[in-house]
């Protein structure tokens, strides 16, 4: 993201340009990637971004550019999202995305919302050969799931309903999605702390550019 050049000495026609060049760089006056904190808690705990809301055939996803959350398509298969889905902010993974998360809550949210979500576990995935991982986490204020602490908590039946859902929901496409194990929530927060740690070094980078 670059920088507002500098005020000139012009007193308000430097600062005139000063806000021209923010609002030329910048689509919104906050990017729910790059501008949302994680929070102090993480990888324990952290915001995130919910893109897609519990019980929607709606596919959205954050456009990166503007930092809105745009209609990317209507799934192909008589499936919904099982539980709200977006992104956990200020991280980043292998293929260029911040890293996915499923929040387990009782109700739905609305899409560009954030909430506090704590991380039970991990989903290992692979989507059309990439690796594509989520992680698997509950509403941290929401007092019907704030108290899971692992994923082996959960019943088998709700475990088995997520790997369903993301084993099915690309295959009337003809696209190809594995799914391993599910791994405890050391794991989750590992690939949380990893996903933090990649962002920062590609931020300091591009800093020094």
């Amino acid at each position: 993201m670059a920088k507002p050049s500098a005020p000139s000495s012009n007193g308000a026609s430097g600062n005139k340009a000063l806000f021209n060049s923010f609002i030329i760089n910048r689509s919104v006056a906050a990017h729910p990637w790059h501008d949302l904190e994680i929070g102090p808690d993480a990888p324990s705990v952290f915001n995130a971004v919910i893109e897609i809301s519990k019980g929607s055939k709606v596919k959205y996803e954050l456009d990166k550019k503007t930092g809105l959350i745009k209609v990317d398509r209507v799934l192909y298969s008589s499936v919904v999202y099982p539980h709200n889905y977006g992104f956990i902010p200020r991280t980043l993974c292998e293929d260029d995305d911040p890293l996915d998360v499923l929040v387990l809550m009782q109700e739905p949210v609305i899409p560009g919302c954030f909430l506090r979500a704590k991380a039970i576990g991990l989903m290992p995935m692979i989507d059309q050969g990439e690796k594509d991982d989520k992680i698997i986490a509950v509403c941290a204020d929401d007092p019907e799931f704030r108290h899971y602490t692992d994923i082996r908590e959960l019943a088998p039946h709700r475990l088995a309903e997520i790997r369903r859902f993301f084993e099915d929901y690309k295959k009337n496409e003809n696209k190809q999605v594995a799914v391993n194990d599910f791994l405890d929530s050391e794991e989750a927060m590992k690939a949380v702390a990893a996903a933090q740690n990649m962002y920062a070094a590609c931020v300091v980078e591009g800093l020094r550019r």
